[in-house]
């Protein structure tokens, strides 16, 4: 089957619906998806992020919501890889909608890291991925709710050769997110830089010490 294909026919899996509890409304709020083979939560770079986002942020309280989704590494896998990405998709986007519903005055800053960059650009796209069945993912995110993006971060974003070596679509992050969106690319991370051979550098893990955690949550708390 064609790489377009297997994502058309796993693309229509479920996550589950955001929760519809009343929550405190922060300030702001981190919205992170996490890097392939993490354990659930923000994971090592958004932990990172979060805790400078919240150093800088000037008593400004800031909440956090981890992405739901697996963050599976089996990309050999296809099926399972697209169901993973889908799924992070859908509830990153309905947690950005809950947001908007219930606390509108909270600055959201979504963020992603490897795996999860894939997932939080996918959000932002204001059209479905050429070859997949618009019926089969979530609707783009409405310009009224994308007001309440302050700040869009992502860190070690695959690049189009990674996508396209495991059938994914290409990556375009939507008009309205353009303007709000920086994409951080560490020196030698073969994951994002288009040299992909086989194993991810070292550099693909070193974010935090090489100072673009820093930068990234200087740029998110600036746009607040």
């Amino acid at each position: 089957m064609a790489a377009t294909g297997v994502w058309a026919v796993t693309l229509g899996a479920l996550a589950p619906a955001a929760s519809a509890e009343p929550v405190p409304c922060p300030d702001a709020e981190v919205i992170f998806a996490r890097g392939t083979a993490e354990q659930p939560g923000v994971g090592g770079v958004g932990q990172q992020f979060l805790d400078s986002v919240r150093v800088q942020a000037g008593g400004r309280s800031v909440g956090e919501y981890a992405v739901n989704y697996a963050a599976g590494s089996n990309f050999d896998d296809r099926e399972a890889f697209a169901r993973t990405v889908i799924d992070g998709v859908r509830d990153e986007g309905q947690r950005v909608e809950f947001m908007a519903a219930n606390c509108p005055n909270t600055r959201l800053i979504l963020g992603g890291y490897s795996q999860g960059a894939v997932v939080t650009g996918f959000t932002t796209s204001a059209s479905v991925p050429a070859g997949v069945p618009a019926d089969l993912v979530p609707a783009p995110l409405s310009a009224e709710v994308a007001d309440n993006v302050a700040a869009v971060v992502l860190f070690g974003k695959p690049s189009g050769q990674f996508l396209d070596k495991y059938g994914a679509p290409a990556i375009e992050i939507g008009p309205l997110f353009q303007p709000k969106t920086l994409d951080l690319c560490n020196a030698g991370d073969n994951i994002c830089e288009g040299n992909f051979n086989g194993l991810p550098s070292i550099a693909h893990g070193l974010y935090g010490p090489s100072g673009l955690v820093n930068q990234g949550a200087a740029y998110a708390v600036g746009r607040l």
